[in-house]
């Protein structure tokens, strides 16, 4: 005997099934390589122990709301997402350089800037890459795609670097194919706490890895040395936040320079103090773009970078997290007009042209 379901029962089955389907599709998403892993093991008993851990998660020192909006966080998403704008994103290709990276001589003190936060330090014979996103920028490549002009570079382009540094796991900041295929020619990673896990399951060896929580340091060998410092903000590459610790760092050279790292941070009190513990920084590499009110606690406003550069004391400024993507709603070349307000109130900015080498200073 055949059964045939009704018309209202076919109904009720395609109500159920697709909403399993999607759960089903989503949860398979997110496990994907390019998520990378929750810490675990010994990594996360080393986690437990850190007193910026509190309650199943890293917290910075002040109370920090990722949403500072009195709306719901739907009403909020949906407001950011819908609200129009015609100029967040530049009209004509962005002028770039692409430099044969291969060719620098590592003598000389430069940085060259990829746009957003990828940047590479070349100081006093060493060579240093951050935050090197190459691909994507987010969980689809569809999402944060770069501006014309700026996709110039891939990991095959990087000369050979003696450290790799990534400031948190934010996807605009870690980008998972630009990673697997350094893996073979970066000896060193330097990353903050619980970070590793996700360059462990993307091949790397524990060896490689160097992972520290705020206030802590390594010595990088040949006189380097690298404080990991404090930052307001957040980490996080699937549902779970703050599993993994954010950072800024202070890079010291063997003949005392001293150059900043700040990855993304609200402004807080943590600035002043490191401006206070690490006097006379040479040069501190500072975000700027990508902001929002809602977000006020977890980026830097442009009323706040002159507070920021004010804390820090430093001699140089470079601006950075800007003129590559679009992940907020202020016009794309706002940061350009920020630094504008730096200078005029008395701050020294060093203005990149990305893919082309900017001379420090001279041996």
């Amino acid at each position: 005997m055949k059964f045939k379901l009704t018309k209202k029962q076919k109904m009720l089955f395609v109500a159920l099934a697709l909403p399993l389907a999607f759960l089903a599709a989503g949860c398979a998403f997110l496990q994907s390589p390019s998520f990378g892993r929750l810490p675990s093991g010994k990594r996360l008993e080393r986690i437990r122990q850190s007193p910026n851990y509190v309650d199943g998660e890293f917290r910075y020192p002040v109370e920090t709301e990722v949403m500072t909006s009195s709306k719901s966080g739907l009403a909020a998403m949906w407001e950011f997402a819908t609200q129009p704008r015609t100029d967040i994103k530049p009209s004509q290709p962005i002028s770039a350089v692409k430099t044969d990276l291969h060719k620098l001589l590592r003598e000389q003190d430069c940085i060259v800037w990829f746009g957003h936060s990828s940047y590479l330090l070349q100081i006093e014979g060493k060579r240093l890459l951050v935050d090197p996103v190459f691909y994507d920028a987010a969980p689809v490549s569809w999402i944060n795609r770069p501006y014309p002009g700026t996709d110039l570079w891939k990991p095959a382009d990087m000369p050979p670097c003696d450290w790799l540094l990534i400031t948190h796991d934010h996807w605009d900041h870690l980008d998972y194919q630009a990673v697997k295929e350094l893996n073979a020619s970066i000896p060193r990673v330097l990353l903050p706490l619980g970070v590793g896990e996700h360059f462990e399951r993307w091949g790397y060896p524990e060896a490689k890895l160097t992972e520290l929580n705020w206030q802590e340091s390594a010595d990088l060998g040949d006189g380097f040395t690298l404080h990991c410092l404090p930052a307001r903000h957040f980490s996080g590459r699937g549902l779970k936040r703050n599993r993994t610790l954010w950072a800024s760092f202070l890079l010291q050279t063997p003949s005392g320079r001293r150059i900043y790292i700040g990855g993304d941070s609200g402004y807080g009190p943590h600035f002043r103090e490191i401006g206070v513990k690490f006097p006379d920084i040479d040069l501190a590499i500072l975000e700027n773009g990508q902001y929002n009110a809602d977000w006020a606690q977890i980026h830097t406003l442009p009323t706040e970078l002159p507070l920021v550069c004010r804390d820090l004391g430093a001699k140089e400024v470079i601006t950075v997290h800007h003129s590559k993507y679009t992940l907020s709603k202020h016009p794309w070349d706002a940061p350009r007009r920020n630094e504008d307000a730096l200078e005029q109130a008395g701050v020294k900015v060093r203005r990149l042209v990305m893919g082309k080498p900017d001379v420090l200073w001279k041996q």
